[in-house]
């Protein structure tokens, strides 16, 4: 779990007396499904770490034993039997959970595209009742087939939770239909940028040419996240640092830089550490000791790495 989480023990409790975990993860394409055992612990997935990882699929937990607690914002949800806990792994949150099982979807932001504004302002939120008891049973029919399902079941398990997720998070009625556009636009946006953020041909009017909207309506767009040219910078930025903080690269900070967007070293550094409050330097330093802790074993690295990748892939 540490592309996504630091795990800790409870106080008072000493590494000597282990970490027995169990992590089973089914890859149904766009969508990963996790069978889990833990003992009690503490999680956290911080600023840093979203930074270094920075994956923002939504992830679905249906506890079947214990208790967790989750804050975001310092808003807590409380998990257990018989509720469905969702939250972004797109902002930092923390919790603690007792001795546990559970079962873990992992599904991507791109498959909520038309909801994307109703799930974020629900984000850490926990489904009860009918609906949640619903979603629980067909997850638990899932789980029982996984053996049996062919690549040809598979697009249809995914729509199938997807619409059943929907169906319980829909939109309220009073929502207009400008707003739902402009949700639907931006998340148009936002594949756009990501898919195109190492080219130097990305630029203002070259996505209002893809989205076929005005610079003007563009930037009425991008406003609420500090505008068009920062939004694109800040992503490229966060892609280098977690090339920074990837134990396995090897590219000079020059080389990243460059791939990025950033023609000069210098204003590379300056841009980046006035974004994260200190230097690629640093941010590759800190990745260091990771770094020579997995360079004993390639085929161990690939081992720890093989969960990492899934989720990097996820609907890709």
């Amino acid at each position: 779990m540490a592309p996504l989480v630091d795990i800790r023990l409870p106080d008072g409790t000493s590494k000597d007396e282990g970490f027995s975990a169990d992590h089973t993860a089914w890859n149904l394409g766009s969508m990963l499904l996790v069978q889990q055992y833990a003992p009690a612990h503490s999680y956290e997935r911080s600023a840093r770490k979203l930074r270094s990882s920075p994956i923002d699929h939504w992830i679905f937990v249906l506890p079947r034993t214990g208790r967790a607690w989750t804050e975001v914002n310092n808003r807590i949800a409380e998990g257990q039997p018989g509720k469905v806990e969702f939250r972004s792994l797109g902002h930092p949150f923390r919790g603690r959970a007792t001795e546990s099982e559970s079962v873990i979807l992992y599904m991507p932001r791109d498959l909520f595209t038309e909801a994307a504004a109703t799930l974020d302002a629900k984000n850490n939120s926990v489904l009860l009742g009918n609906f949640a008891n619903l979603l629980i049973d067909y997850v638990n029919g899932i789980e029982a087939r996984l053996r049996t399902l062919t690549a040809e079941d598979l697009p249809h398990v995914i729509q199938a939770t997807r619409d059943m997720i929907l169906a319980g998070l829909s939109p309220s009625r009073g929502r207009g239909v400008e707003q739902q556009m402009n949700v639907a636009l931006m998340e148009r946006a936002r594949r756009s940028v990501q898919r195109n953020l190492n080219s130097p041909d990305l630029t203002p009017d070259a996505l209002c040419r893809e989205l076929g909207v005005s610079r003007t309506r563009l930037y009425q767009l991008f406003e609420p996240s500090g505008g068009v040219l920062h939004y694109i910078q800040k992503r490229r930025l966060l892609s280098a640092h977690a090339a920074l903080s990837d134990p396995a690269n090897r590219q000079r900070i020059i080389d990243i830089a460059e791939t990025v967007g950033f023609s000069s070293a210098a204003n590379f550094s300056r841009a980046f550490s006035n974004e994260f409050g200190y230097s690629p330097r640093e941010a590759r330093n800190v990745a260091a000791p990771a770094r020579l802790a997995h360079a004993v074993s390639l085929a161990e690295l690939d081992k720890n790495r093989s969960f990492e990748e899934w989720l990097k892939m996820l609907g890709s």
